[in-house]
């Protein structure tokens, strides 16, 4: 009898963190900034990774100036027009961010390319609207 009771016991006290947030609000990140005062700035750059990059790892970054608190920057990467690669960086307090990704892996001596090449890459920046109304791309 003394098991069903701690079986009990076990599935009450797993079940109350649960309860102590609604879903909504545990699931959804909070924005200081409403939607409707966020434009997106989108820029475009070309990037070519060498045949014997001499690091395994490549990194996109920049800064978003004015910054809409809690939105990252969406990074998108193409070649040949099709999609290879997308990431999100987290903007810090400076309005820099940054995001590393591979582009070689080693592994018994032997190398392969994960990028090559030349690519597209898409950087979306969620900037607060001005006052003026008027935005920079």
């Amino acid at each position: 009898m003394r098991y069903p009771v701690l079986s009990v016991l076990a599935v009450a006290v797993l079940l109350v963190p649960s309860l102590a947030l609604p879903a909504s609000q545990a699931m959804v990140p909070q924005n200081l900034v409403p939607e409707s005062d966020v434009v997106m700035q989108k820029s475009v750059i070309s990037m070519n990774i060498p045949p014997s990059p001499k690091l395994p790892f490549g990194c996109v970054w920049g800064t978003v100036q004015n910054a809409a608190p809690g939105y990252p920057v969406d990074i998108e990467i193409y070649k040949n027009g099709k999609p290879v690669y997308f990431a999100q960086a987290n903007v810090t307090s400076d309005g820099s961010y940054q995001k590393y990704f591979r582009v070689a892996n080693t592994i018994g001596g032997h190398t392969t390319n994960i990028f090559e090449g030349d690519y597209t890459v898409e950087i979306f920046k969620y900037v607060a609207n001005s006052a003026s109304g008027t935005t920079t791309t």
